[in-house]
């Protein structure tokens, strides 16, 4: 049994936030959980259904049964709360702040208080690490991201279609149709409109950015990826489980997409196996042994198996190199089925140029015919031999290109994939992705690290007609064993599609037209950088 109160909480600004706790029925102090969004909580109790991607609570009610309070956030400006939304604002993370004092201080609560939930509710509990609170005792964010401008909205630079459909498909939507008949409400911000005045990371991305806060965070912290969310926010967990200082632990799962993994996280079974044993420790203080975990463990994609590790990445990485290459291949349709060579170039002059757009992409850069949808045949691919030997790859990659275009900007969006032997029946992977504008691509030297470049973002260097640049292109993390008698493929464009990036597809304006170049001589080894563990 159960009690559920609607409640206000006023913040030092005199606005009204809207909170829904949920706790055990009778006398007692509880523990609680704490899940913000603007997804409004009179939807917290619509079917579960992978259809609603933001149904991110996890399972409010079991939490209860297993003696915790779980109390849930509308953001201000969403839902039953007062004021306007503001998009992480620093108003937005004081309310965390607050808002938890406001818990511990309740007779209900033992004065611990646990952040909970994925997605947004992931990147807010990076906030309420971030802002410190006395009473938040730990966080377990699931698929949350810690930079908001690159890791949401500008991913290496090009604005993403994302931020339109999460804000006008889905935030929108569900706050003025809300479920159990509750009244709707407008949303007069438009986040999508902010984000697009804003291509560089400015002072309105500064006041978002909590990073250096973070590295203060000595609670401690669990921080579940998902492999399948590298898009979006795979990348902050693992940045925000790099950067706090407390005790940590990571965990990236396999769920296969977004879907899947939106379901993983309300299924009773995953809780049970991992986040209640943390919340356990750190909120209620059971000698469970949590704390002698593994601090890393990883699903290892293509073996289909979990591996623990004592460090990301494993400490015994090394770097394998694989050139762009002239010649063809044979083994892909695509616009110039390239060579992938373990050798660097010889060659004096070589290079590889497309025009764009392609007069055959439909769907994006993906081509349609007869058979359905082709997102190789009309963008630029680099297959190498078939691999002698297992290959693990662990941590991050990069390829670095040297690159030249008719246009004053564009756009490099690749993906790294396995092309299994066709013996196996198995269909192509994709290992791992990077995205970069190319006037984005000055480095931040002090934080990039071997195979990991991190962009600056804070101006733009437009390209000279002709001229020669270097481009390094920060790709994904990625835990993937490639078997022998596969090969790697590099898929190279200035666009992508819904085809192959569903939900996290980048759009196709009418500036982008011109030729660009991919250069791989002696003097410019175009190459992929990537970490492989022994």
């Amino acid at each position: 049994m159960a009690v559920r109160e609607d409640l206000f909480v006023r913040m030092s600004d005199g606005v009204e936030l809207a909170v829904r706790v949920h706790r055990p029925e009778g006398e007692g102090k509880w523990p609680s959980l704490f899940g913000v969004s603007p997804y409004r909580f009179d939807n917290d109790d619509v079917p579960d259904t992978k259809m609603f991607l933001w149904r991110e609570t996890g399972p409010i009610h079991w939490y209860v049964e297993q003696g915790y309070a779980y109390v849930r956030l509308d953001v201000r400006g969403t839902g039953r709360s007062g004021g306007e939304y503001e998009f992480f604002s620093p108003r937005e993370r004081r309310d965390l702040y607050e808002v938890i004092e406001w818990i511990a201080a309740q007779s209900w609560c033992t004065g611990k208080v646990g952040g909970i939930g994925e997605s947004y509710y992931g990147t807010s509990q990076w906030c309420m690490a971030a802002e410190q609170p006395p009473h938040l005792a730990c966080i377990a964010p699931y698929d949350g991201h810690v930079d908001i401008y690159n890791g949401w909205a500008y991913t290496g630079g090009v604005p993403s279609e994302f931020m339109g459909v999460w804000w006008n498909a889905n935030v929108r939507p569900i706050n003025r149709s809300p479920g159990n008949n509750a009244k709707g409400r407008a949303i007069a911000y438009d986040v999508p409109y902010q984000v697009g005045l804003h291509p560089t990371f400015d002072e309105f991305w500064q006041e978002r950015a909590i990073l250096d806060q973070l590295a203060d965070v000595k609670i401690p912290v669990f921080s579940i990826g998902v492999w399948a969310k590298m898009d979006l926010h795979l990348g902050g967990n693992i940045l925000g489980w790099e950067t706090v200082q407390g005790p940590k632990w990571l965990m990236v799962t396999g769920a296969p997409n977004a879907f899947e993994a939106c379901a993983e996280f309300e299924h009773e079974a995953f809780h049970k196996e991992y986040l209640l044993p943390f919340y356990d420790r750190y909120l209620k203080g059971i000698e469970n042994g949590f704390e002698r975990r593994p601090p890393v463990d990883m699903f290892l994609r293509g073996a289909g198996r979990y591996e623990p590790h004592q460090a990301w990445p494993p400490s015994d990485v090394q770097e394998r190199r694989f050139f762009l290459s002239e010649g063809h291949r044979g083994v892909v349709q695509s616009l110039n089925d390239g060579r992938l060579a373990d050798a660097a170039p010889t060659a004096d002059h070589a290079e590889t140029s497309y025009d764009y757009p392609n007069p055959d992409w439909t769907i994006g850069v993906s081509t349609l015919g007869e058979a359905g949808p082709d997102p190789l045949k009309a963008i630029l691919t680099f297959t190498s031999d078939p691999l002698d030997a297992p290959m693990t790859i662990a941590g991050a990659s990069e390829l670095v290109t040297y690159l030249s275009s008719t246009a004053p900007d564009t756009d490099l969006i690749v993906r790294v994939s396995e092309m299994p032997p066709p013996e196996s029946k198995r269909r192509p992977a994709v290992i791992t992705k990077g995205w970069l504008k190319a006037s984005h691509r000055q480095i931040d030297a002090e934080r990039s690290r071997p195979r990991a470049p991190v962009l600056d973002h804070r101006s733009e260097q437009p390209l000279k007609a002709g001229e020669i640049v270097e481009c390094r292109v920060p790709l994904m993390h990625a835990h993937y064993r490639v078997e022998p008698g596969a090969r790697l493929r590099i898929e190279i464009a200035n666009g992508d599609s819904p085809v192959t990036d569903p939900i996290f597809s980048h759009s196709y304006t009418p500036n982008k037209v011109g030729r660009d170049t991919l250069h791989h001589s002696v003097r410019y080894p175009s190459r992929l950088l990537l970490s492989v563990k022994n």
